[in-house]
């Protein structure tokens, strides 16, 4: 406790340890700075107080010439040490042990904040620091809140940043990391030392509680935490055993710390001390920490962030989010914490009004097939429509869906009647489309090619009066009072070629299309001539169809896009290519784009991918304009391989095909998935919270759309029409209609749309969109099965697949429950594996943990068992892991983590194996390869690596010449 002084100006040692030193560099005569110098290790934040507290003293006692006036020290922290290590061991480790595992219990692993990049594979530590201030109106607010719920600063700056971090990560359930004093008794209070801990606070933000019952909740959620803060962070971990991974660490990524621990200011009498200025922090040990105090009736600090991951403008706005929700809890304690409003006005404007909408539709006041009448007017004579050397005009195609027509109206067809059209992609299809439109009715498809019992479920459903369809596809026709007409009988043949004298109007329904029903049940989305003839004039203009065209059809008359595959060409004067029922090989595909002059092309992305790879030469380059939908578009599989334009398109059926659109320019994808762009015209866009509140950019919501051209609703289903289209709070417009997507997307800064996933169960496998739930429903139709859960699956990149696990006595044969499946549900609907449970796993709170489901075994029924190490080396490491771990037997498959290992046993493993094996092993290498196989493998790799390629090349042939390998 001594200061020993020389001569002025010369460095001097404060007595405090080995750590601890300092120096007093002289600027000028009456200008000095005193540099003080101190690990982590031996001082924390509360140290510092104690320290210039004790240097102060001893300073005015120097100057004066008296004597150490500081009292003995009670206790040092040699003994607190010692002490601690006894009191957290037996019953209060086990007790705080159990406390941990109980609450961190499902926490989630990784808080999704909305970074300006891809978090890198290792953490590099840089780091930036933005400045925080809150004035002392709001300071003061914020003071009376807290008292009037009993509550600290702490705990309503905490319940703030949790609030703020939630609506940033769309997540409900948030750990944030909180330093702890840890001096919970008098005789340390005075000690230098580290003595801090490290508390994770779980914060349950779901069912949208109010301001007063969140501070309730952190409040309750603070004080356990510190009544559990005696066992190390370090072992927290260790018995939580979470994911460990080298891109961010364990349990949580933001910390919050609130700063209220001994004065750090030192003030020496005769002279005036001041902080010399503190250069901005350059590291970040977590992706964000918010660190505050409050000084002269404010609250101020910083917001530490990791440069990695993060844009300082970004940070900027996330502490503006934390401003006005923090001012919306003292406004109002009474409030929704997810109500309170996030974005400033001009942040939100841009977000609403200026990206949101598209351009202006033509008026929904035509209908379809008058659309193409008139076309048919101006080009009489130019080719329509071939298909497999067929070729029909104009002319021709019109002739021949006006006898149709005719005949419909001859069984009943008229304004408004359901029409089945059970057909293959043949010249016949088009005209029963177009015949049942001229006739007034809605057409329906009945793909031939699904199940009879979904055939029989979607006629009965939409209440089908008449099915088109052929004499070799009579026994897909479901059974029932609809009336046959056959294409080919010849009261078709020998009807009047002259339009029939329907009444049809813009507001009458044109087709109805099923899709996937989350009840179990298709459901039939309902759409109206005037806004499906509105989308394909204002599309097929901004995709610039000219008659010069020739536009492939590709799709199933069963999904959406295959109206713009037939009509585009069709309203245009261009020309439709029929595909026909089979599907082409990407060789065939190459074939008929250049032999059948194909220029627009609507294809799915995984069969885009197939056909494009391999592609030789200008193979595709007759392609001028590719349209990509029904799923994700990787960004590996953007460039078009051809001269034209490719386009990323994205709608659902409800939204009348596609409703916003991204053209990509080679190489400039951006991530993993292209965006799906801006809105198309007669759409407007919004991304919103559960609360139905904009939520910022590069922030996940929910995708709603709206504008005039949507859907009528769902056909015969007034509650779920009523639930998924939804008053429009921002169009403006009477009667104005959102339809919720139930996909998640975000707003990337240059204002396109990116494509995030699905927000329910619903999935989209190889570009079929299904509902979990229709699957599920089947399942458990089956006798042998209680309960079932089906999930997508994606164990490899891009190989997404369905897994059903199920519920039974007993293992039902996989092939007895795919043949189950296959009757009543199409082939893309039907489970690549079946996992047999006893139970399903559930969460703390009772819902069914997903995460915790095995992925399926190569018999898919059971996860992988019990391997034995293989060869010497696996075998040599294994017998290390289990005298590090204290387990009897380790397997070639085994996870170190899994077994108990943690980040020191982790750097023992390395010491071990250097020295018993004499290989050098970065610790990294155990967290990227934490299975016994893949670490002694990649051990292999680095033994081969250190011979030079002389001495490898001898030792295989003296290998191979004495036939060992």
């Amino acid at each position: 406790r001594r200061l020993v002084a020389e001569e002025a100006g010369a460095p001097f040692d404060l007595a405090r340890g080995p750590l601890i030193r300092g120096r007093l560099i002289r600027m000028a005569a009456d200008d000095h700075v005193l540099l003080l110098t101190m690990h982590h290790f031996v001082a924390d934040g509360w140290s510092t107080g104690v320290l210039f507290r004790e240097l102060a003293a001893l300073y005015t006692a120097f100057t004066r010439g008296e004597p150490d006036p500081l009292p003995p020290l009670p206790v040092q922290y040699a003994d607190y040490a010692a002490w601690h290590r006894r009191w957290v061991e037996g019953p209060v480790l086990e007790a705080q042990a159990e406390y941990w595992t109980r609450t961190l219990a499902g926490a989630p692993e990784l808080l999704e904040l909305p970074a300006d990049r891809p978090r890198p594979a290792k953490q590099d530590f840089a780091g930036a620091s933005v400045r925080v201030e809150l004035d002392e109106a709001l300071t003061a607010a914020l003071g009376t809140l807290s008292r009037r719920h009993g509550a600290t600063l702490f705990t309503t700056l905490l319940a703030g940043w949790a609030a703020v971090l939630a609506r940033l990560s769309g997540q409900d359930d948030v750990v944030v990391g909180t330093p702890s004093a840890n001096r919970g008794r008098a005789e340390v209070e005075g000690l230098i030392g580290f003595f801090v801990n490290t508390l994770p606070v779980r914060v349950d933000l779901s069912d949208g509680p109010r301001v007063g019952e969140l501070l309730q909740h952190v409040k309750t959620s603070a004080l356990e935490a510190q009544r559990n803060q005696d066992i190390p962070f370090e072992q927290v971990v260790e018995r939580i055993r979470p994911t460990r991974s080298l891109a961010y660490s364990p349990l949580f990524q933001v910390m919050f710390a609130w700063q209220n621990g001994p004065d750090g200011t030192l003030e020496l009498p005769g002279l005036a001390v001041g902080r010399a200025g503190a250069a901005e922090s350059a590291t970040a040990k977590f992706d964000l920490t918010l660190t505050l105090w409050e000084v002269g009736g404010r609250i101020a600090g910083d917001v530490e962030y990791a440069t990695a991951l993060f844009e300082r403008a970004t940070v900027e706005r996330f502490v503006e989010y934390l401003r006005r929700v923090l001012a919306g809890m003292a406004a109002d304690d009474a409030v929704r914490v997810d109500g309170i409003p996030l974005l400033p006005a001009a942040e939100r404007a841009r977000l609403v009004e200026e990206w949101s909408a598209g351009d202006a539709a033509p008026p929904a006041e035509r209908c379809i097939h008058h659309l193409f009448e008139a076309q048919v007017a101006r080009t009489p004579d130019a080719t329509a429509l071939v298909h497999e050397g067929e070729r029909l005009t104009y002319a021709e195609l019109d002739a021949r869906a006006d006898r149709l027509a005719h005949r419909l109206a001859a069984v009943g067809v008229g304004r408004g009647v359901a029409v089945g059209v059970c057909l293959e992609w043949r010249p016949e299809l088009v005209v029963a489309l177009l015949a049942t439109l001229k006739a007034g009715g809605v057409y329906v498809p009945l793909d031939p090619s699904l199940p009879a019992g979904r055939l029989a479920y979607i006629a009965d459903d939409a209440g089908v009066r008449a099915v088109v369809t052929r004499a070799a596809l009579a026994d897909r026709v479901p059974s029932g009072a609809a009336v046959r007409v056959d294409v080919d009988a010849d009261e078709v043949s020998t009807a009047p070629a002259e339009a029939p004298r329907a009444l049809v109007f813009p507001e009458d329904l044109a087709y109805v299309i099923y899709t996937s029903g989350s009840t179990g049940q298709p459901k039939g989305v309902a759409v109206e001539h005037g806004a499906a003839a509105a989308h394909l004039v204002s599309v097929a203009r901004v995709h610039g169809i000219v008659p010069e065209d020739r536009v492939l059809q590709f799709a199933s008359a069963g999904f959406d896009v295959s109206l713009e595959q037939v009509f585009f060409p069709l309203l245009t004067g261009a020309t439709l290519v029929l595909r026909g029922a089979e599907l082409w090989s990407a060789t065939e595909f190459r074939a008929r784009v250049r032999d059948l002059g194909i220029t627009v092309a609507n294809l799915p992305p995984a069969y885009w991918q197939e056909v494009s790879d391999g592609a030789a030469g200008d193979a595709l380059d007759g392609i001028r304009l590719l349209l990509i939908g029904g799923d994700a578009l990787p960004a590996s599989a953007a460039d078009s391989r051809g001269a034209g334009t490719l386009v990323n398109c994205y709608g659902p059926t409800e939204t009348v095909v596609t409703a916003t659109a991204f053209a990509v320019e080679r190489g400039a994808a951006g991530g993993p998935l292209v965006p799906i762009g801006r809105p198309l015209p007669g759409r407007a866009v919004y991304v919103l919270d559960p609360s139905g509140a904009p939520v910022p950019v590069r922030v996940a919501g929910e995708l709603y759309i709206g504008g005039p051209l949507l859907a009528r609703g769902y056909l015969g289903r007034a509650a779920l029409t009523a639930e998924r289209f939804v008053p429009d709070p921002f169009g403006g417009a009477p009667g104005g209609r959102l339809y919720r997507t139930g996909d998640r997307v975000r707003w990337s800064a240059s204002g396109n749309l990116e494509f995030l996933g699905r927000t329910d169960f619903q999935v989209k496998i190889r570009g079929f969109r299904i509902e979990l739930g229709e699957i599920e429903a089947a399942l458990r139709s089956h006798d042998a099965v209680r309960d079932a859960l089906v999930l997508a699956r994606e164990d490899a990149p891009g190989d997404k697949r369905l897994v059903a696990y199920y519920l039974a006595d007993e293992p039902v044969a996989v092939e007895a429950l795919k043949a189950h499946l296959a009757g009543r549900l199409p082939e893309h609907m039907v489970p690549a594996a079946y996992v047999h449970l006893d139970a399903l796993p559930l969460t703390s709170n009772g819902k069914v943990d997903r995460k915790a489901l095995p992925a399926p075994g190569s018999d898919a029924f059971a996860t992988r068992g019990y391997e034995a190490p293989d060869g010497e080396t696996e075998e040599a490491v294994a017998a290390i892991w289990a005298d590090l771990l204290g387990v009897e037997r380790v397997g070639r498959h085994d996870h170190f983590f899994h077994l108990g290992g943690n980040s020191l046993l982790a750097t023992q493993l390395v010491f071990r194996i250097r020295r018993e094996m004499d290989v050098e092993l970065p610790v990294s290498d155990v967290f990227e390869k934490p299975e016994l196989s893949l670490l002694v493998q990649h051990l292999l790799d680095a033994q081969l690596a250190q011979f030079d390629p002389d001495q490898l090349e001898e030792l295989l042939a003296l290998a191979r010449a004495a036939d060992v390998g």
